[in-house]
Order: C-alpha cells, then structure tokens, then sequence
C-alpha cells in the first residue's frame, strides 16, 4: 500500500516537473520571438527612411533634369 502510495507520489511530482519546464521553454521561446520582431521592426523603419531619402533625391533630380529639359 505504501509502495503505492510514494509511486503515485513520484508521478505526480514528474509530471508536475515536465509540465512546468515546457512553460519555460515556452517563455524563451517567446523572449527570442519578441527580440526578433523588435530586431524587424527597426530594420523596417530603416529601411523606410532610406527609401524615403532616395526617394527625396530621385525627385530633386527629377526636378532639376525637368528644368534643364525645359531651356
């Protein structure tokens, strides 16, 4: 009865012990996530900015090929 007993009570702890370590994993894996879509963003944003800048000097000299065109 003891036996049966204190091997109930082993199981139960291991499965508490490989329920609880999935979650960690989980919130690593999460962590990781969240630091690459953050690592994305920023690079997005950059590269937004750059297309932006090149897209400022492609019309100035849209512009300015424009008015030598006219003379």
């Amino acid at each position: 009865m003891t036996k049966s007993i204190a091997l109930s009570l082993v199981l139960a702890a291991s499965l508490g012990l490989a329920a609880c370590s999935g979650g960690a994993e989980n919130a690593a894996n999460n962590a990781a996530n969240s630091a690459e879509n953050a690592s994305n963003a920023a690079d997005n944003a950059m590269n937004a900015t750059m297309n932006a800048a090149d897209n400022a000097a492609n019309a100035a000299s849209n512009a300015t090929n424009n008015v030598a065109n006219a003379m």
